[in-house]
């Protein structure tokens, strides 16, 4: 008797959100480069072959977290409304992740959320690894915007000053101030970076 396809792919799913969430757990406790492969797949209690056929490298561990936002923007462009430029569609779901305090926009102050940022911005070979997913993004939303030399550019533009708008948020928070205190300052700072990228 064979397993519904439904059923075999929710079990992988559940089986690849408990090897990334130990996986996180002990690097946040322990750092990144502290913690082995062979410690996750001890922690998870699967093999480390079977490890690998989940996360193909360390980084990939950590960084699954992102993985929900990878071509994000590039929805958002070809998902917006007749009419609406592209720069504004982006600009109102940055700024509705802001008033959701969502984790990618740098304006959120769980303890977790911070502790992860941190782990990521200041582990080198997470911060090499995130711009790899960086730049998939920025293709995704060159595709998106039209082709050419100008669609590329724009796409680096606009994902730049997510990521520093995000990056400029978190910094605020690590250094001891509440999301809620944080967020009038990153509505105006992404009302005005989004207004000079139009």
């Amino acid at each position: 008797m064979s397993e519904p396809t439904g059923l075999r792919a929710r079990k992988k799913a559940r089986t690849r959100e408990a090897i990334g969430d130990a996986a996180v757990s002990l690097f946040l406790e322990h750092g990144f480069d502290r913690v082995s492969v062979n410690d996750i797949a001890a922690a998870a209690d699967i093999s480390k072959p079977t490890l690998f056929r989940y996360f193909p490298t360390k980084e990939d561990l950590v960084l699954h977290r992102f993985a929900d936002h990878l071509g994000e923007a590039a929805r958002v462009v070809r998902a917006r409304r007749p009419g609406l430029k592209p720069v504004t569609a982006l600009h109102r779901h940055f700024r509705a992740g802001l008033d959701r305090y969502d984790p990618v926009t740098g304006l959120n102050d769980h303890p977790e959320v911070v502790a992860f940022h941190q782990l990521v911005f200041t582990t080198p070979s997470l911060a090499g690894r995130l711009t790899r997913y960086q730049l998939e993004d920025e293709e995704a939303l060159a595709d998106a915007l039209g082709e050419g030399i100008q669609a590329r550019l724009r796409a680096a533009q606009v994902l730049a000053v997510q990521r520093v708008l995000a990056r400029a948020n978190w910094q605020k928070i690590a250094d001891g101030r509440t999301a809620h205190d944080v967020h009038p300052e990153a509505v105006g700072d992404a009302d005005q970076a989004f207004n000079q990228l139009r």
